[in-house]
């Protein structure tokens, strides 16, 4: 901005949309550009010291343009004791964002600790089935204990120091959104436990087809999609094998129905299809538009969302499909979004008691990426949602320094009140 006109800093008025120029830290307000809305706004950016601000004439409320700044401009400095309260405001923001980050470096190490004890259970299924199921039980009654406990409930989108567990985030993924749903419908304890069993497990029959397949990026021939389509019938006889009960075998068997009878195996339509199969298929059907096997196929968790209720409603259970939209929010974790006061940023945290109220981490490239600004939706009055970006439409270093890796992952905090249950 810094093509921008000055202004005076006592003809400074409401309306009048400007840029201080100062590193964050340096003055006392959430951003450095913004409209001046209040007259303690005016005597805050007066205490500051300037002789002069820039001001975006397009985004000010003006009739008449001020006049330009002359050198030798008095300088109003209010009393420093309002000054410094203000910026002792800001540095008890900077403090809760301080703890905010912690929490989500715990959050992420839960998350790699989940995601390994996966690998481990997947690696073993054969090996060890006994020590692998009771692992896998304990794991997923963990996770449920603590999700339905929770009092609030934030769902993360993960960072890139995951190290190299990709492989099981998908299951991972669909366990902790098919939860999310289990919360908020309430389902009994011992149920979800049987829901996040057969989430878990849910593509355990992928073990028996071809990587040539299973890899393959160009669309599958009718032989090898039939092929593909008997991972259902092969996890059902893997499950067996492990004594898997009847409801998360079928949760296994139905993942890949659809309400409106076009899935597969069986082709079962509406409340045919098990109440927990219904869940897990929605959470996998969005994990997997948002993660194709295709990076570049990959739609944005906003526009998956949108996808599915606008073009693939039929599909789905309409009530749970509300539900899993509701919880969610409107930007889900991962969306990138330009804000109303022009700043880019990517939510990062939804609480799903107020989803339309995200935490963000917003772009400035005059603060290191992991010292990066995060902002509550729920404190700033005076700020909004424009509109949701395609990665695409943002410039590399903007994207680079928002992403959080290539493959978006989710991990709920539900270790509140010091509980550290999510955590293996």
């Amino acid at each position: 901005m810094s093509d921008l006109p000055k202004i005076p800093i006592d003809q400074l008025k409401i309306g009048i949309y400007i840029d201080l120029e100062m590193r964050w830290f340096e003055h006392p307000f959430p951003f450095g550009h913004f409209k001046i809305k209040t007259e303690e706004q005016i005597k805050l950016i007066r205490g500051l010291g300037l002789k002069s601000v820039r001001y975006n004439p397009a985004l000010s409320d003006l009739d008449t343009p001020p006049s330009s700044p002359k050198p030798e401009a008095p300088v109003s400095v209010e009393p420093s004791p309002f000054i410094a309260k203000a910026l002792e405001a800001k540095r008890v923001m900077i403090e809760r964002i301080k703890v905010q980050r912690e929490a989500a470096a715990r959050i992420e190490h839960a998350f790699v600790n989940t995601a390994k004890t996966v690998r481990e259970v997947e690696k073993n299924i054969y090996a060890n089935p006994a020590e692998t199921v009771h692992q896998a039980t304990v794991l997923v009654d963990q996770i449920a204990d603590s999700i339905l406990c929770a009092p609030e409930l934030a769902l993360h989108v993960m960072g890139d120091k995951t190290g190299s567990e990709e492989l099981y985030f998908h299951s991972l993924n669909v366990t902790m959104l098919s939860m999310m749903v289990a919360r908020d419908i309430k389902l009994p304890q011992e149920v979800v436990g049987t829901l996040g069993m057969g989430a878990l497990f849910h593509d355990i029959g992928r073990k028996e087809i071809p990587n040539k397949i299973l890899l393959k990026l160009e669309p599958l021939t009718q032989a090898e999609q039939h092929l593909y389509e008997m991972h259902c019938q092969y996890g059902v006889e893997i499950g067996k094998h492990l004594h898997f009960s009847a409801p998360v075998l079928r949760i296994i068997q139905e993942h890949h129905e659809f309400y409106d009878g076009s899935g597969y195996p069986q082709k079962l339509k509406g409340e045919s299809i098990g109440l927990l199969s219904r869940i897990v298929a929605l959470a996998n059907h969005y994990d997997e538009l948002c993660n194709p096997l295709n990076i570049a196929n990959a739609l944005t968790p906003h526009e998956a969302l949108s996808v599915m209720f606008a073009k693939l409603r039929s599909k789905f259970d309409p009530k749970l499909l509300q539900v899993f939209i509701r919880c969610l929010g409107v930007y889900p974790p991962g969306t990138i979004l330009q804000l109303s006061n022009g700043d880019i940023g990517m939510v990062a945290t939804v609480n799903t008691q107020k989803p339309m109220k995200p935490m963000i981490v917003i772009y400035d490239a005059s603060i290191p990426k992991d010292e990066a600004m995060l902002v509550d939706m729920a404190e700033e009055t005076d700020l909004n949602i424009s509109k949701a970006i395609r990665p695409a439409q943002v410039p590399l270093e903007i994207y680079n320094y928002l992403s959080p890796r290539k493959r978006v992952s989710y991990y709920f905090d539900a270790a509140q009140h010091g509980q550290e249950k999510a955590s293996p």
